[in-house]
């Protein structure tokens, strides 16, 4: 697989691998060595970029997938990047499937935080060390001269920011630069590609997560679609639901028609749309198939002319599209 810089340091494959949906929030999570053998698989594949994080896992095993990450990557450590994350908590107590977050990015808790990760994934170093959420009860600066400390220590190498935005990028690169911004990002949610001048401007890096709208740019979901009310947060998703299977018809034709111009599949002609946009883009799709992730690496070789690129975005601006998940409920930390 190609690859791509995020910064001007940090080389990863063109496409990376979100690990989340393994452990946590789409269904019940994968048999454990199955995991492992498709996160080598994954890698055979050509994807030197794994993220993932210190919450991503269930109410009985909260830190289950970079426990499962760390043991599946370790001995192609040196051959791979691994990002994780550190600054939320879960609110257990709700019985939301779809758990409303509480930030906490004390420099306290994230030194108690890295470490525990840095453990989990069985390495003395994280390539890339996201602040998961915003805490507005910590300045932008005081997590960064952190994020400087454990650089200067080894512990990490690279870090970077989720759910970013201007002001907060700008205060936190001034005390230490950033490698890369982490935000959602796909066809069907566009907002944040108003960060791209600033990114641009700073040499920033961008990681998309949730690219192909959580699966639904696939176009493999239609009315029928069940998923565990327990598990799986699509069960709450508006993109989902039956009216957003109508109001979505025309733009997934478009999508289907364009595919097979290409001898592709929708899925892969909304990342090569979004590889197009900028050289700095790195999606982060998170199918746990073997099938799929060949499907997503494939992505990475449609080559999409600028004509093309503009009409798809002629046609996201013409066509009806419903809107999509945006993100989990962020609550207050206690006391």
């Amino acid at each position: 697989m190609n690859k791509r810089m995020l910064g001007n340091k940090l080389e990863v494959s063109a496409i990376g691998l979100g690990c989340m949906g393994f452990s946590h929030a789409y269904g019940a999570p994968t048999a454990e060595q199955e995991t492992i053998q498709t996160l080598r698989y994954a890698y055979e594949l050509g994807y030197t970029f794994f993220d993932t994080a210190e919450i991503y896992g269930t109410s009985d095993s909260p830190n289950a997938n970079e426990q499962v990450v760390g043991e599946a990557l370790q001995p192609i450590r040196n051959h791979v990047k691994i990002a994780s994350k550190f600054g939320i908590r879960f609110d257990y107590s709700s019985p939301q499937v779809n758990k409303p977050l509480i930030p906490d990015a004390r420099p306290e808790i994230i030194r108690s935080s890295v470490e525990g990760s840095l453990k989990r994934l069985r390495t003395d170093h994280i390539d890339l060390y996201f602040q998961h959420r915003i805490d507005p009860a910590v300045e932008p600066e005081i997590v960064a001269e952190v994020m400087a400390e454990l650089i200067k220590e080894g512990k990490i190498l690279h870090w970077g920011i989720s759910e970013a935005n201007e002001s907060y990028i700008r205060r936190a690169h001034a005390v230490c630069p950033v490698t890369a911004v982490q935000n959602r990002y796909s066809m069907m949610a566009r907002h944040h590609a108003a960060l791209f001048p600033v990114l641009e401007e700073l040499d920033i890096g961008f990681v998309a997560f949730s690219p192909m709208a959580n699966g639904f740019l696939t176009g493999q979901y239609g009315k029928n679609a069940v998923f565990d009310p327990k598990y799986d947060y699509r069960s709450c998703m508006p993109q989902f639901s039956p009216e957003a299977i109508d109001e979505n018809q025309e733009f997934l034709a478009a999508l289907r028609e364009t595919a097979k111009e290409h001898q592709a599949t929708p899925a892969q002609i909304s990342m090569a749309w979004m590889l197009c946009k900028k050289p700095y883009i790195v999606p982060i799709p998170g199918s746990r198939k073997p099938e799929r992730l060949k499907e997503n690496a494939g992505a990475a070789e449609v080559h999409l002319s600028d004509k093309e690129v503009a009409e798809l975005d002629k046609l996201l601006e013409r066509v009806p599209i419903s809107p999509v998940f945006g993100g989990s409920k962020m609550i207050k930390q206690a006391g």
